[in-house]
């Protein structure tokens, strides 16, 4: 899983702008655009990026370890 790709698909199911998304992260629209790019995450912050969204990505990661996918 891309999960910036990830962060960005669920963003928009959220209709929540970037500007939005960025201030509640408390991080400058620039950096959020750089965080779309990541295929890895620190899982505090993503964390708070699941509080933000409303969103279990650790739940998405927990199907691709049963799945049997391995990160590259």
């Amino acid at each position: 899983m891309h999960i910036g790709n990830r962060i960005k698909e669920v963003m928009k199911e959220r209709k929540m702008s970037v500007v939005a998304f960025s201030r509640q992260l408390g991080c400058s629209r620039t950096n959020t655009y750089k965080l779309f790019e990541h295929y890895s995450i620190d899982t505090m912050q993503l964390l708070r990026i699941s509080r933000i969204l409303n969103h279990d990505f650790f739940a998405e990661y927990q199907l691709e370890l049963h799945a049997g996918h391995h990160a590259e």
